[in-house]
């Protein structure tokens, strides 16, 4: 199997799936394969996130490597999943449309790509509700 096949083939690449421990019901993203909490008394299943959260933090980046040389500036956030967990993502708006608190949901879109012909890499971003 080529790279990026076996990169496609990586079900959370393209979808917010993480994993929620059965005996406290925490719930991880990226998934993990045992509970920070319980350890390994309980099991992990795996878990699709809505998809919606809030806003904790964010800034607007002007300065970025030539795949994103087009999207100067950009929203990069930390958003909290209605479930629990925090990560980072782009939140696809206006610098004026966003604030912390703002209510967001998760989009396919295009992350970038590997030179002018290469690959092109999609992913999970953000956008206000």
């Amino acid at each position: 199997m080529s790279v990026p096949r076996f990169w496609r083939a990586i079900p959370n690449r393209y979808n917010l799936i993480g994993s929620r421990c059965t005996l406290c019901g925490t719930y991880y993203y990226p998934p993990r394969v045992v509970c920070v909490h319980c350890r390994r008394d309980s099991r992990m299943d795996q878990y699709t996130f809505a998809g919606e959260g809030v806003v904790e933090s964010f800034t607007e980046v002007y300065s970025t490597s030539t795949a994103f040389e087009r999207e100067i500036p950009y929203i990069l956030a930390i958003i909290r999943l209605d479930e629990g967990p925090a990560l980072t993502s782009q939140v696809v708006c206006d610098p004026g449309e966003i604030d912390i608190g703002t209510r967001v949901r998760a989009i396919f879109r295009k992350i970038g790509e590997d030179g002018k012909k290469g690959v092109i890499n999609y992913g999970t971003k953000f956008t206000p509700i």
